[in-house]
């Protein structure tokens, strides 16, 4: 009996001993999510001098996207973490859309300015919507960062009220979604394929703090589709 209290006292030890790597993961992403965000400060002020050469503003505006693609990715780890350990705070306050979009905009300027992409506005300036300003300026800031890694000349923002919902939409002039893209199921929001690396690590990000929107029988959603007459795709966020 001594010889068996004694191993249970060692097992329990051994559990307490064990580390615990999704914490340290969440941990370790939050710290690189400092230092990439000094980094993309330091970029701009680099970029900010008056003796570059075109190729030079060039190659900072695509070092900044990169690091913002990294950023992003990090944001999404660390809240499907937050999300899975039932500690994601979400504060839904009125907010002005037309704010939203404007920062997503300036953000990504960098790049905007270097590869000659247009950016059509079609938001109202007095539309307001009820969200986690924080939560879905990242959500639509990523959606964004991927239309212009595939947009070819020009990327839509559009928002408008229609059936209840806030629709808030992204959308390109690119080669459209991939068939494994546009079968995901608006229910299923477990629905994540490790093969499809980060395009289903966002979607599920999407879903998930989408689905954190609700109101009275409504519950955010996201709608993925390609354009019927023309390329591209578009992104939509419906919130209630």
């Amino acid at each position: 009996m001594i010889k068996h209290n004694n191993s249970l006292r060692e097992n329990d030890m051994n559990n307490q001993d064990k580390l615990d790597f999704s914490t340290i993961l969440a941990t370790s992403a939050h710290d690189m999510k400092n230092s990439l965000f000094m980094l993309q400060q330091s970029i701009e002020t680099l970029d900010s001098a008056d003796n570059l050469s075109v190729k030079q503003h060039k190659d900072f505006a695509d070092l900044h996207y990169q690091t913002a693609r990294i950023n992003g990715t990090l944001m999404q780890l660390l809240a499907l973490y937050r999300d899975e350990q039932n500690s994601l705070p979400v504060y839904i306050e009125e907010q002005s859309v037309k704010e939203v979009l404007v920062e997503v905009i300036d953000k990504n300027q960098l790049y905007l300015n270097c590869h000659d992409i247009k950016i059509d506005f079609e938001v109202d300036e007095e539309l307001l919507g009820y969200f986690d300003r924080d939560l879905i300026t990242y959500l639509i800031g990523d959606i964004f960062v991927n239309a212009l890694r595939h947009s070819k000349t020009r990327i839509t923002l559009r928002a408008f009220f229609a059936n209840d919902y806030l629709n808030i939409q992204v959308e390109d002039d690119g080669d459209g979604y991939p068939q494994h893209m546009l079968s995901v199921s608006e229910n299923n929001q477990a629905d994540f394929n490790a093969n499809k690396g980060r395009s289903g690590l966002g979607l599920l990000f999407a879903k998930k703090i989408a689905a954190e929107h609700k109101s009275k029988q409504l519950q955010g959603h996201i709608l993925l589709e390609n354009k019927q007459q023309s390329c591209g795709s578009i992104f939509t966020l419906r919130l209630p």
